[in-house]
């Protein structure tokens, strides 16, 4: 009798020192990057698109492979050959206790067209919706001026947010807390940039209650500190595992693992527009008046001088991928016939010398030093590569809140970039990055080469009207291969996105890249 009263007692301390022992109810994140603002329509960024996922919902969600799935649109379909029909889910509210309808919607497609300064815009993925019509509270038509079978998929790509909270709010109301009201898994408590970003459980959320009631986001731009959190308990999971940590990591038993590649790409935006460039000089540092970088042959010879399997094993440790295009495999429209530049430093000689450029001249890489996997390091590596054949190039990087605002203003000449796409499919980079600028139409939003090309914005507009899947998915790659034959950006390589968390934990890797405390939970 005394055994079992002792069994009882253990197994009714267990419950009460169960949390205690193990992990708590909240869940604390280490990221390696911070959200530039929380407005979820301000700047098409990762780090502000995944932290907007925290609040609010979209229309249509995307799994872990990006692969499309109900969100706060049960179903869509055409009803027209230019018009969409959308089914919203009912008995879904605000954090407040508001009702979420199609006029939510609405105001959303507005507002994100139309967010005044922002660095990369949505209306690449909005302005194709020239009507929209409510049919009733739970009902939307879209209707476009052509076909648009990438309806659905670009549709998941922004937050919906409430006209009631959003109506004459700027960005600096979503950044203080006042406008974040969404309907998604986590209320927003606080933003204290540079040290933490707070949030609460939705009890009321309409889909799988989160496990946690509290979560803490980090930002820890330096890889070293970020593991170091990690490894004192200071965090309980970490984004982005610094590549040089990798093998550590993995072989500690305390702590698993995730890894995915990413629909990411690093690339080199040059300008490939202006006669006179700001940062392109001869070899003795002068500005010249004339840009080489808009002879096809020096951005050949550029990519040529390049050693992608270098980068690949010495900068980031073998934890990514030689890129000859704007996607990886296992993508949907990727070419075939779109290798990695092979490493050639004596053929980029020889086209420079053709170019009329064999002396060489001066070239300063820009880059952001806190926002890519290696970022800084990955541009000293390409500075050293140019500079063996000719091309004297010299590295300036800064944090991202100042980089990506003067890129954006066009004032470099050469620069490393990434672009993840946010649609899971080659119309994204195309239509933000090498498609003409166009701001009216949304197009070339972050194209800051200005790279211009009428045949890849030609097949890249037919692809977008064009239903048949075949026939669309040719379109994308043929538009691709002009891009990359004209080399309006210089792909680098793919990142792949590895996470560590406490043995407790589980996570599913995204190729998004991006980090989701929903979907954070304790191994059962």
């Amino acid at each position: 009798m005394r055994t079992k009263k002792l069994f009882l007692m253990a197994v009714i301390a267990g419950f009460v020192l169960a949390p205690v022992m193990g992990l708590s109810s909240e869940l604390k994140i280490g990221m390696k990057s911070e959200p530039s603002s929380m407005d979820p329509h301000y700047h098409n960024l990762t780090p502000n698109n995944n932290m907007a996922n925290y609040t609010f919902d979209k229309l249509v969600k995307q799994d872990e492979k990006q692969n499309l799935k109900p969100g706060l649109a049960v179903s869509w379909k055409p009803v027209t050959d230019l018009t969409w029909e959308f089914k919203l889910r009912k008995n879904v509210t605000f954090h407040d206790g508001s009702p979420f309808t199609a006029e939510d919607v609405k105001f959303t497609l507005n507002r994100g067209q139309n967010v005044p300064n922002s660095p990369s815009s949505f209306k690449r993925y909005m302005a194709h919706i020239k009507k929209v019509e409510i049919v009733d509270p739970h009902t939307i038509r879209f209707s476009t001026e052509k076909p648009f079978p990438l309806m659905a998929t670009y549709l998941s790509t922004f937050a919906i947010v409430s006209k009631k909270h959003g109506e004459g709010m700027a960005t600096k109301d979503y950044n203080s807390g006042k406008a974040m009201i969404g309907t998604g898994p986590f209320k927003f408590v606080e933003w204290v940039p540079g040290d933490r970003i707070v949030y609460t459980r939705n009890d009321d959320y309409w889909g799988d209650k989160p496990e946690w009631e509290k979560v803490t986001v980090k930002p820890i731009s330096s890889s070293p500190s970020r593991v170091a959190a990690l490894l004192a308990g200071d965090v309980d999971i970490i984004d982005f595992v610094p590549t040089s940590d990798i093998e550590t990591m993995e072989k500690n038993p305390e702590f698993s693992t995730e890894k995915s590649v990413s629909n990411r790409v690093i690339y080199l935006h040059i300008d490939t527009d202006r006669d006179v460039s700001p940062f392109v000089t001869d070899n003795n540092g002068q500005p010249m008046k004339k840009n080489p970088l808009k002879d096809l042959r020096i951005r050949q010879a550029i990519s040529m001088a390049i050693n992608r399997p270098a980068i690949v094993e010495k900068v980031m440790d073998g934890s990514a991928i030689a890129a000859g295009q704007l996607l990886p495999e296992g993508f949907f429209a990727i070419s075939s016939n779109l290798k990695p530049m092979k490493y050639d430093p004596e053929g980029a000689k020889k086209l420079m010398k053709e170019a009329g450029w064999g002396d060489g001249f001066g070239l300063t890489i820009h880059g952001p030093n806190n926002r890519y996997v290696n970022d800084a390091k990955i541009c000293q590596a390409v500075a050293q590569m140019l500079t063996r054949v000719g091309i004297k190039t010299k590295v300036d990087t800064m944090p991202k809140n100042v980089f990506f605002p003067r890129g954006s203003k066009l004032e470099f000449s050469f620069m490393l970039v990434g672009w993840g796409a946010g649609s899971g499919e080659p119309s994204s980079p195309l239509g933000s990055l090498l498609h003409t600028y166009d701001k009216e139409k949304g197009y070339g939003a972050s194209n800051r080469g200005r790279f211009s090309n009428k045949e890849l914005d030609a097949a890249l507009e037919e692809a977008l009207v064009t239903v048949d899947r075949k026939k669309h998915g040719d379109l994308l790659i043929k538009a691709t291969e002009i891009g990359m034959g004209e080399l309006g950006i210089i792909p680098l390589h793919f990142q792949v996105t590895i996470w560590a968390m406490k043995k407790e934990l589980t996570y599913t890797a995204r190729t998004d890249a991006y980090t989701f405390a929903s979907e954070v939970f304790t191994v059962k």
